[in-house]
C-alpha cells in the first residue's frame, strides 16, 4: 500500500475539488498501484477500471470521469484511438498518460509538456498529476486544449509503436501490431514471432528486428531473445546477475549476464 507523502500535508488542508476517476490500463497490477495511491488522496473517488480501449470508451460513456488515467499500448483499441475518441466530446475528461519505459514516447511527451506517468508509479508524481487535473477542472475550455495536444504528442510518441511487422504462417502473411507481438525468438537460422497463444516465422533476423524496434518498449536480454517489455509480468531472480522473465501468456525467458542490467533498467528497478 502507497503512503501520502509529507510534502502533501498543506494540500490536504486545503479545499479539495472532487474527481472521479477511470484507470485504463491492460495490465492488473499497474491498475492495482494506480487505485491504492489514489484511494489515499482526498478527493478522489475511482469510478471505474478498463483493460482495453473499447470498453475504456464504453465506461466513460456511461459513467463520464473527471480524470482518466490512460495506458498507451493496449490490445484492441490504443491509448491513442480513446484520447482521438474523447477529443469529439463536448466535455472530455483530464488524460494524463500512463507508460512504461519507451525512449521515443518519453521524449515526446517531455517535449510536448504532457502530464505523463512512468512506471511503476510514484506516489508524489502521482499526486502531482491529481493536483494538476483539479486545476484543470476549474476551466473547461482548458481541458479541450489540453487534450488536443495530448492526441497531437502521443500520435508522434507512438509513431515507432504503430509499425506493422510481418509474420509468415505456411504460405500467407500476417500484419501484426507491435502491441500484438510478447517475443522474438531464434531457433537455429529461423525466428519466430511469439503472440498470445500464437507464432509466425520473421521475415528478418534478430539482429534486424531489434535495429527496426530501436526506441520501442522491446529489450534484447539474450542472444536468442527479444521482448516486449509492456508484456512482461513478472522477474525472478536467478541468481545476482540472472533474472527469469515470466511473459502475461506465461512463456519464460532468462536474461542473460550481458544484458540483466539494460532490463533492471527498463523495469525501473
Amino acid at each position: 500500500m502507497l503512503e501520502i507523502g509529507e510534502n502533501r500535508t498543506l494540500a490536504q488542508r486545503s479545499v479539495t475539488l472532487s474527481l472521479r476517476v477511470t484507470i485504463v490500463d491492460d495490465e492488473q497490477i499497474s491498475r492495482r498501484v494506480l487505485r491504492e495511491g489514489l484511494e489515499q488522496i482526498p478527493g478522489v473517488v475511482v469510478i471505474g477500471e478498463a483493460d482495453n480501449g473499447r470498453s475504456a470508451l464504453q465506461m466513460i460513456e456511461q459513467n463520464p470521469p473527471d480524470l482518466v488515467f490512460l495506458d498507451l499500448h493496449m490490445p484492441e483499441i490504443g491509448g491513442l484511438e480513446v484520447i482521438k475518441t474523447l477529443n469529439q466530446y463536448s466535455h472530455p475528461p483530464v488524460v494524463v498518460v500512463v507508460t512504461a519505459f519507451d525512449q521515443h514516447a518519453i521524449q515526446a511527451l517531455e517535449e510536448g509538456a504532457v502530464d505523463y506517468l512512468l512506471k511503476p508509479v510514484g506516489e508524489d508524481r502521482l499526486f502531482q498529476s491529481v493536483e494538476r487535473a483539479r486545476r484543470l477542472r476549474l476551466n473547461p475550455a482548458e481541458i479541450a486544449t489540453e487534450l488536443a495536444k495530448v492526441e497531437k504528442v502521443v500520435d508522434r510518441a507512438t509513431h515507432y509503436w504503430s509499425r506493422k511487422i510481418v509474420g509468415k504462417a505456411g504460405d500467407e502473411y500476417v500484419l501484426l501490431n507491435a502491441s500484438e507481438v510478447f517475443a522474438f525468438k531464434a531457433q537455429g537460422e529461423v525466428v519466430w514471432i511469439i503472440t498470445t497463444n500464437k507464432k509466425y516465422q520473421a521475415m528478418h533476423t534478430l539482429s534486424e528486428i531489434q535495429l527496426r524496434l530501436q526506441n520501442t518498449g522491446f529489450c534484447r536480454i539474450h542472444r536468442n531473445a527479444i521482448v516486449n517489455m509492456h508484456h512482461i509480468r513478472k522477474m525472478s531472480a536467478m541468481s545476482s546477475q540472472r533474472w527469469l522473465i515470466t511473459l502475461a501468456n506465461n512463456l519464460e525467458f532468462i536474461v542473460s549476464k550481458r544484458q540483466a542490467h539494460s532490463v533492471r533498467q527498463l523495469l525501473s528497478f
